[in-house]
């Protein structure tokens, strides 16, 4: 019986379903996410092609990129046509699109909204498998002069220092500051800790002339914002 391998690698394609090629004539974004995750690995198994291969891969992730950057090499290696290096290579590929949309967010050095204190958080905790506790110190114009991991705790909770806070705030000149942690269940309804830290912090800074002008709770997707349901 005759291989099939060489018939389902990219290069023996018509031009037409070569997504090299097609991003070429035709540009990025005419490209399905499989085609350019396919463009990576170059060539499928035995039985499917590249782009087959990561539409099974997606599938199994329900069609989400944020879903597919969370799987770790040896998951994307049960794949079967997905060896180490192919599976470091779309590892690779994801953590770079994160980081760019981190860069980008971290242009918006100003804070307008609740809406904007969510897109600078969300690449930095929105997805991950642990809580975090941050503090955005801003100035009198509203612009952040520092973020700052306060707590790394686990699922259902972290510690937050108090003291700490003020210590920076006051290190780094800073006039307000706004609360952010992230909830990896993806609920977005406040604890009555979240509450409780929420409170303590407004008035031991109002002690210094220091305002909390926010708390955000921060999920994949989605964030709560204390100051727009006016609980603050």
């Amino acid at each position: 019986m005759p291989e099939k391998s060489n018939s389902f690698s990219i290069k023996n394609w018509s031009q037409d379903d070569q997504p090299r090629e097609k991003l070429r004539d035709k540009g990025k974004a005419t490209l399905s996410d499989a085609e350019l995750i396919a463009i990576l690995i170059g060539s499928g198994n035995r039985d499917e092609s590249a782009v087959a291969l990561c539409k099974r891969i997606f599938a199994s992730v329900d069609n989400n990129l944020n879903a597919l950057g969370k799987l770790s090499i040896a998951q994307l290696m049960e794949f079967k046509g997905i060896g180490e290096a192919k599976a470091i290579s779309i590892v690779a590929a994801l953590e770079i699109g994160k980081r760019r949309r981190l860069e980008d967010a971290l242009e918006l050095d100003k804070i307008a909204s609740s809406r904007s204190v969510f897109e600078v958080m969300q690449p930095i905790i929105g997805d991950l498998p642990h809580e975090e506790f941050w503090i955005l110190y801003l100035n009198n114009s509203n612009k952040v002069i520092k973020k700052n991991q306060l707590s790394k705790g686990g699922i259902t909770g972290t510690l937050v220092d108090v003291r700490l806070v003020l210590k920076n705030a006051l290190e780094v000149g800073a006039i307000a500051l706004i609360l952010c942690h992230n909830h990896p269940s993806g609920t977005l309804k406040p604890s009555q800790a979240d509450k409780d830290i929420t409170q303590k912090l407004k008035y031991a800074a109002q002690s210094l002339d220091i305002s909390v002008l926010d708390h955000l709770i921060v999920t994949e997707k989605a964030y709560f914002s204390f100051a727009d349901e006016n609980i603050l």
